[in-house]
């Protein structure tokens, strides 16, 4: 192309677009279709997907309100932020209707959070990887504060003041915390201590607390309990939750978010609808309608929760033995449906045998050579040469909807054919990887976890 041609083309508005990557999670599902499309055998560990069948209930309340084509309020169905109202304070938080707004999913309406507040934001690191890029899309820039050992998904509070008087000081001051509760991608739980530091840290720097409570009722032990930071700093959280994870409904795009009931609060749910209203309109009606039955709890979607919350315990915790039994350090799965190995203990041997020094090299590896996708922590904010990773093995539960439900009902689902086959498969894979011989015993395995978990 000659030179001036070559010059008019920089110039064109057609060649100068934003670079935005796909979002980590969606790009390894598609990898691992293109693998399976090309006759590969797969172990899909990477996207972040509840992997059981949506209860009936809620497919005939979507088909009944099938007909419902009509544009809505902003703010979502009085009948859906009731039903979430409800909800909420069945959790211990009250919650007026008025400050509850629905949308399209809650990745949505944190997109709307961030661009209605404005300011840099604080994100736990590792985190899931939308807040930092959200944070990039709307101008912002995402403050990575470490988590406490053990409690993934809230930024250490002493290292949060720390960032927040240097940020200050800086002339960019941070306007929000972002916490997970549980974490995604390391399936733990922050502890009530920790929760409650956080919250004293938010009121003496002015910090807007979003607290991202999709696993909430995925909790291993149902004996305990998820601390919102809405408890103890309730004039500035905004608590969000959806249907997809607890209610496998991922597709349907439906999240509610629980503002403020203060001044802020009034002032925030007036810009967050004035965005929504030029983002999305409304939620789509038959979805609200679903919504709102869900919300509700009736005794079956209770039951199925409880089934499937036992469900990713069992199959997460079979995961994590693996990990561990191949030389791996790896935290205890306490919520979700994820795994968070270390593969740090085996870096010499991974350098050496196999030229790999990054967990971004490590989980190419897996794919490419063994079909195992898996996502590196670089791609939740971890340093590129942490050999830690994210394990999603909840599209292990099966096939087709009736492998999927007799996982479901399974006493001891792991021991199915088809999971206990690529479980097999997986230590296969970590074998050839560390080198070793094998598994060793359970016991030991789980011993393994527990030391990692203390650690």
């Amino acid at each position: 192309m000659p030179a001036q041609t070559q010059s008019a083309a920089a110039r064109s508005p057609l060649t100068r677009l934003r670079p935005v990557a796909l979002s980590p999670t969606l790009a390894i599902n598609e990898a691992i279709a293109r693998k399976r499309r090309a006759g590969m055998r797969v172990l899909p560990l990477g996207f972040g997907e509840a992997g059981i069948p949506i209860h009936p209930a809620l497919t005939r309340e979507l088909a009944a309100a099938a007909g419902q084509g009509a544009y809505g309020p902003v703010a979502g169905s009085a009948a859906l932020r009731a039903s979430a109202a409800g909800y909420w304070s069945r959790r211990g938080l009250p919650t007026d209707p008025a400050f509850v707004v629905a949308g399209p999913g809650s990745k949505s309406l944190l997109f709307g959070l961030l661009m209605a507040l404005g300011g840099d934001i604080a994100v736990p690191a590792p985190s899931w990887v939308t807040y930092a890029a959200q944070a990039a899309l709307v101008g912002t820039e995402p403050v990575r504060i470490s988590t406490p050992p053990g409690e993934g998904g809230v930024p250490s509070p002493a290292l949060l003041a720390d960032a927040a008087v240097r940020a200050r000081a800086a002339g960019r001051p941070i306007r929000a915390v972002i916490v997970t509760l549980p974490d995604n991608p390391t399936g733990t739980l922050a502890s009530e201590d920790t929760v409650r530091r956080l919250c004293q840290v938010a009121r003496e720097h002015d910090l807007v607390i979003i607290s991202d409570e999709i696993y909430r009722d995925l909790v291993h032990d149902r004996t305990r309990q998820v601390t919102s930071p809405a408890r103890f700093a309730p004039e500035r959280t905004v608590v969000t939750t959806a249907l997809s994870k607890h209610l496998a409904a991922g597709g349907w795009r439906l999240g509610v978010a629980r503002l403020p009931d203060s001044p802020f609060g009034t002032a925030l749910r007036a810009s967050l609808l004035g965005i929504a209203s030029e983002l999305w309109s409304s939620p789509p009606a038959p979805m609200q309608h679903a919504a709102a039955y869900a919300f509700a709890e009736p005794p079956e979607l209770v039951e199925h929760v409880d089934r499937s919350s036992r469900l990713h315990a069992a199959v997460a915790n079979a995961v994590a033995d693996r990990f561990a039994a191949a030389g791996a350090n790896v935290p205890r799965p306490q919520a979700a449906f994820y795994v968070y190995p270390d593969l740090g203990p085996l870096r010499e041997r991974l350098r050496e045998v196999h030229g790999v020094g990054t967990a971004a090299g490590l989980t190419e590896l897996l794919l490419e050579r063994y079909g195992v996708g898996i996502l590196p922590g670089s791609s939740f904010g971890e340093p590129a040469e942490a050999l830690r990773m994210r394990v999603a093995p909840s599209l292990l539960y099966g096939e087709n909807d009736e492998q999927r439900l007799a996982a479901l009902a399974a006493p001891d689902p792991a021991a199915l054919p088809w999971i206990a086959g690529s479980l097999d498969r997986l230590t296969e894979v970590l074998t050839d990887l560390a080198g070793t011989d094998g598994a060793p015993a359970a016991g030991a395995a789980r011993a393994g976890l527990a030391s990692a978990a203390a650690g």
